[in-house]
């Protein structure tokens, strides 16, 4: 019998080492794609209108909030579901 419990609790342990990988995933893009997406725009509205480097910078502090706050209801989502 003790081979069957810790057969379960390897597999749990696998369980949540995806879930943790998968969570670690999310976020990770949550940051990235906003970052990505909100400097080109910018570099590239710059080139435009030669505002260099105003419209970049802008672009990156939008970012960094946009990211911020969708790490935040995510993070109070997952511990909203974990109570």
């Amino acid at each position: 019998m003790a081979g069957n419990g810790s057969s379960q609790q390897s597999s749990n342990d696998k369980g949540s080492t995806w879930s943790a990988l998968s969570l670690a995933w999310e976020l990770g893009y949550t940051i990235a794609v906003p970052i990505v997406v909100f400097a080109l725009l910018g570099r590239l509205l710059d080139r435009r209108l030669g505002t260099t480097p105003w419209l970049l910078l802008i672009g990156i502090f939008v970012s960094i909030v946009v990211s911020s706050v969708s790490v935040y209801f995510k993070t109070m989502k997952i511990i909203g579901r974990s109570r």
